[in-house]
């Protein structure tokens, strides 16, 4: 018969084993999510610069590579200037420093991708938003993250929904940020404010009233950076 020691001993030692694995498989597992949120991330700003991959969906090794070439960060601050020697990935205050990626073609930029993030109805909702190269005009928008209702502040991240930004402006014909909103039911295509509108999801009402007031208030951030563009066209 074995001693109560044994099995004390023998216990333990199994739980030590166990708790070790365990801790190999979540750092293992820990370091695979970080790369696939940083793939997703890369995809989603690849999406809003209206890059289409070349079948129905981008593999991993497609997402990598088009970004790779194609999409330049930079950081820049709340007067609008670059900061050198520093990269997206390393910015301490947000209340300072804000990423760019920029979409070039060879020495020509095609378009600038911002990330937005802000409050909904139920959750925090993150995505990217991106305009042409005149600083005033989007090219994009995408939302890969959120818990809102699904069939009704979810559908933000439906095609059908994001594919209404397409041209709009951000600006009025002064200059002026004027950002866009989502109205309720449909934008009136007679209306002066029409490009600065988009058709609102039906149900959502509080979900589209929060993107509209984040929206703004990431534009503001980066108004400096996009005046000085639009200054230089």
């Amino acid at each position: 018969m074995r001693s109560n020691s044994y099995t004390v001993f023998f216990t333990a030692a199994i739980t030590v084993v166990l708790g070790l694995l365990l801790s190999i498989a979540a750092t293992s597992l820990k370091k695979k999510q970080l790369l696939n949120i940083e793939l997703d991330i890369k995809k989603n700003i690849l999406i809003a610069l209206n890059i289409q991959p070349k079948g129905e969906e981008f593999t991993p090794d497609e997402i990598e590579k088009e970004y790779e070439k194609t999409v330049v960060p930079i950081v820049v601050d709340s007067t609008g200037a670059v900061i050198e020697n520093i990269s997206s990935n390393s910015i301490e205050n947000t209340n300072d420093q804000f990423p760019v990626f920029m979409q070039m073609m060879g020495d020509k930029i095609e378009g600038y991708a911002i990330p937005i993030s802000g409050k909904g109805l139920w959750s925090t909702l993150y995505g990217y938003l991106a305009l042409e190269p005149d600083g005033e005009t989007v090219k994009g928008i995408t939302f890969y993250q959120h818990r809102e209702t699904p069939g009704l502040g979810g559908e933000v991240e439906k095609k059908w929904f994001t594919n209404n930004y397409k041209q709009k402006k951000i600006v009025d014909d002064n200059g002026v940020l004027v950002s866009i909103q989502a109205v309720k039911g449909k934008a009136d295509p007679t209306s002066p404010d029409y490009y600065h509108q988009v058709d609102g999801v039906s149900g959502a009402t509080m979900t589209t009233k929060g993107l509209n007031i984040f929206l703004k208030s990431e534009l503001k951030k980066y108004d400096p950076y996009f005046q000085n563009i639009r200054r230089n066209q």
